[in-house]
């Protein structure tokens, strides 16, 4: 059987660790980097005779993250421990929630080829995080606790995402809501941001769900994708072979691209989770609700309708530079200055997406510079690879683009008699593509427009070069 007869089903949980001074539990700093086991504490260690206080900041921002994906918010919660052993959680159980969770049954849209797509989430819950295992080649494994305590959402989705480039869009447009609300700096690269996915595959038509498997910490969008697409063909095969998929956990090698089982994956009743007698329930008034709501700036999808209609960006372009704060407040500054919007949202999803190394970094262009650069493609000055060379020494060395194209020679070539006069050059020295393009083989004239691109270093008006070339072939 072919394993295009099989489909996936997938549901994400998506940890995010909130953007608070404090721990969840104590008074321990949240700073990311310091030396270990420096920023713990009797009480995020779990030590007997402790007890822990809630940090309310943590609540207004998972009650925040529970509004900005149309969640409903529970007005009575409560926490619950989650008993596991694990070298890395000292107290042998975590505080979390289990049935009564802070926000529940909300959802986010993503753009698709086919249009827009609306993924359920089940629940947004509240809870500690679990300290870091340092593995040393030739030492063992060393245990760093600073990050125990450190306060956590966990966001469920509903399992509704069909394909590793549906689950990466969800990702992406999470990360950005939760990053406009300021409730996390949602970086991937730091583990502040992590997802576990659970993935089964069924064949086309069926109803019931396959038994799935569970892919734990992937810490980036990209590595999600890749590990969807190797466990879908994996499953495929044992399915193919005459196996059964059993439901464990596995690890993800970005290395290879492979995932490993880990262990056997547990249910909740191996949890025993119990409320914890230490933390009394959670109470939300409806004053609360609509104050935190107010804080809530405007949201990804409500500036790409901004972006749709005012500038003309397709769904796909506006989707994109909304996805990332600093790109969408840098579009909004640059655009103001630009007499070509189109034309420079696609410099920044092209050029600023390739030359920009990190999840939010900031473009060392100064807005009017940009701008600039955008109106000298639109008013062809330059042309587009021009462009994109101009864009590569402004991102090195920020300077005024009209003043770089003047002391470069960088402008278009468009001189009609010139160009003429090239193409003439051009279909003598390469007569055979010439003869072949007067018998009709069209693809001939683009190796004869690159060989003038060429003459020209890339400066020539790719249309007016045409024009000639195509005059000069008929003669």
């Amino acid at each position: 059987m072919s394993i295009q007869e099989y489909e996936m089903i997938i549901g994400l949980e998506v940890h995010v660790e909130l953007k608070t001074k404090t721990k969840i539990f104590c008074g321990c700093s949240t700073e990311f980097g310091a030396e270990p086991n420096t920023q713990c504490c009797p009480v995020c260690m779990g030590m007997p005779g402790t007890l822990p206080v809630l940090n309310e900041q943590v609540v207004h921002f998972a009650v925040k993250a529970g509004l900005a994906t149309n969640c409903e918010i529970a007005y009575i919660s409560k926490q619950d421990r989650k008993n596991y052993f694990y070298p890395d959680l000292p107290k042998a159980y975590q505080i979390s929630q289990y049935d009564l969770p802070l926000c529940h049954h909300g959802w986010l849209e993503i753009e698709q080829d086919q249009g827009v797509k609306r993924i359920g989430i089940t629940r947004i819950h509240i809870e500690e995080d679990a300290g870091k295992l340092v593995h040393v080649e030739g030492k063992g494994t060393l245990v760093d606790c600073n990050r125990c305590g450190v306060p956590l959402i966990e966001i469920v989705s509903e399992p509704e995402i069909t394909s590793g480039e549906e689950a990466k869009a969800y990702l992406q447009k999470l990360r950005a809501i939760l990053l406009y609300t300021g409730i996390s700096d949602v970086r991937m690269n730091e583990g502040s941001m992590r997802c576990d996915v659970n993935l089964s595959v069924r064949k086309k038509g069926e109803k019931k769900l396959g038994t799935r498997t569970e892919m734990k910490n992937l810490n980036s969008i990209q590595n999600v994708g890749k590990a969807i697409e190797f466990e879908f063909n994996r499953q495929v095969q044992v399915l193919e072979s005459g196996g059964q998929i059993i439901q464990e956990t596995r690890r993800f090698d970005a290395a290879n691209g492979k995932t490993f089982s880990m262990r056997s994956k547990e249910n909740a009743n191996d949890y025993r989770y119990f409320p914890d007698p230490d933390l009394a329930p959670i109470k939300i008034s409806k004053a609360l609700r609509t104050s935190l709501a107010s804080d809530i700036p405007q949201l990804p999808d409500a500036r790409k309708a901004v972006y749709m209609e005012q500038y003309g960006l397709s769904a796909y372009a506006a989707e994109q530079i909304t996805c990332q704060r600093s790109m969408a407040d840098y579009f909004e500054q640059t655009v103001s200055l630009c007499h070509y919007p189109k034309i420079c949202a696609n410099l920044l999803l092209s050029e600023g997406l390739r030359l920009s190394s990190g999840e939010e970094d900031s473009i060392p262009i100064q807005p009017g510079h940009f701008a600039a650069a955008a109106d000298l493609l639109g008013e062809e000055i330059i042309n587009s690879s021009t462009c994109r060379k101009v864009i590569q020494i402004l991102w090195k060395e920020d300077q005024d683009p009209k003043a770089l194209v003047e002391r470069e020679h960088l402008a278009q070539i468009q001189d009609k008699s010139l160009l003429e006069a090239m193409a003439k050059e051009v279909i003598a020295a390469y007569p055979q593509a010439a003869e072949s393009y007067r018998q009709g083989k069209t693809a001939a004239l683009q190796s004869l427009i690159g060989q003038m691109m060429k003459q020209t270093q890339g400066k020539g008006h790719p249309e007016k070069i045409r024009e000639a070339l195509e005059q000069a072939l008929q003669q």
